[in-house]
């Protein structure tokens, strides 16, 4: 490991921003942080960059404790949410102005410049004014100027939050090529998010933050796949995954009065009894045959219709393609893929999953 971090811990005005936080990052290598707003996103990359001074813990770099490197030394570069650039400097100068600052040769200077803006696709707008650019192209002259530091690691602070929708779509198609080539040049990349398909499109590792603790880090298909527990399957699921209170009754799972499922073939090893059962959106589908429910609300995104609809007290949210026209009240019948079921204990932990079975 090339960064570790063990017990950090920073909690102002006795409120945890960080809760005991331990990772390790490794060189060459893209790790997402993914949280929702207040979850500490924001804490833990000023505290790896030295903004912030936790309260306890500490973290190595290289076998160099962090905490003794003063902000200035540090090899990190790091892009926020809120872009800065320089208004009154070309787009060129503004990708130097921190080369410029270390007293770099002008010729080492324009080369690194001219890769970074390649990189990001603004070759040719050198001469530029930052009032010249749209909002995605001065992003990415902040994002040219983290790079042509060539740090050992760099941040970046939910870098695609505040553009449009397309322009997201667009720059996080491109920002996994620029990843590509900046991994391979043994950079660590920490990216921070709370957009679950933004950390999966991604890949990479993904450490799930929330409320200042680490839930669970690995890569990004075993935290999609298996979850460690309800919160860590909410918080990386968009909308969240339905979490249902029920119970296995020899054959069947029981979720309250109207819920009646059979029991997949990767529960059968669960003894009857109490359970916490997820299921995922994108896994409830409109089904003749299915189980009534009533809709509360239809929500059109895009092409996609998110279908909010409730049964016995338990609310279920579906995602069916194309755009569904439902009114409150309507009664609607639904499949819950049962064989895509989760299974969590009373404490919250996973104990069985459609891709792992029981653990």
């Amino acid at each position: 490991m090339d960064l570790i971090a063990k017990g950090l811990t920073y909690k102002p005005e006795d409120e945890f921003h960080l809760n005991d936080v331990s990772f390790g990052m490794k060189k060459g290598e893209l790790y997402t942080i993914l949280g929702r707003t207040l979850s500490g996103k924001t804490t833990l990359l000023k505290t790896i960059a030295g903004l912030i001074t936790p309260e306890g813990g500490r973290m190595m770099f290289d076998e160099q404790d962090l905490g003794q490197v003063p902000v200035w030394e540090r090899n990190i570069a790091m892009v926020y949410q809120q872009f800065i650039n320089y208004p009154h400097l070309t787009v060129f100068d503004n990708v130097a102005f921190p080369l410029r600052q270390r007293k770099m040769d002008e010729g080492v200077i324009r080369g690194r410049v001219m890769d970074s803006l390649e990189s990001v696709g603004l070759t040719g707008f050198e001469s530029r004014k930052i009032q010249a650019l749209s909002g995605g192209q001065q992003q990415r002259v902040a994002l040219a100027r983290s790079l042509a530091k060539q740090a050992g690691i760099l941040l970046l602070d939910e870098p695609l939050v505040n553009l449009d929708y397309k322009l997201r779509e667009q720059l996080r198609e491109e920002f996994r090529n620029i990843f590509s080539d900046q991994v391979s040049s043994n950079s660590i990349l920490i990216y921070s998010s709370t957009d679950p398909l933004e950390a999966m499109q991604l890949g990479g590792d993904i450490i799930v933050l929330d409320e200042g603790r680490v839930l669970q880090q690995g890569p990004a298909h075993e935290i999609f796949e298996n979850p460690a527990n309800t919160r860590v399957a909410e918080i990386s699921n968009d909308p969240a995954m339905n979490l249902l209170p029920g119970a296995i009754d020899g054959s069947k799972i029981v979720i309250g009065d109207d819920i009646n499922l059979v029991v997949p073939a990767h529960f059968k090893s669960l003894t009857p009894g109490a359970y916490t059962f997820g299921i995922r959106a994108s896994d409830v589908s409109l089904d003749e045959k299915g189980l009534p429910f009533k809709v509360e609300l239809a929500e059109i995104s895009g092409s996609e219709t998110f279908l909010h609809v409730q049964s016995g007290g338990h609310t279920i949210v579906g995602l069916l393609d194309m755009v569904q026209n439902f009114d409150a009240g309507d009664v609607v019948n639904l499949k819950l893929d049962a064989a895509r079921l989760y299974a969590f204990g009373q404490d919250g932990a996973l104990i069985s999953s459609p891709f792992s079975g029981g653990f």
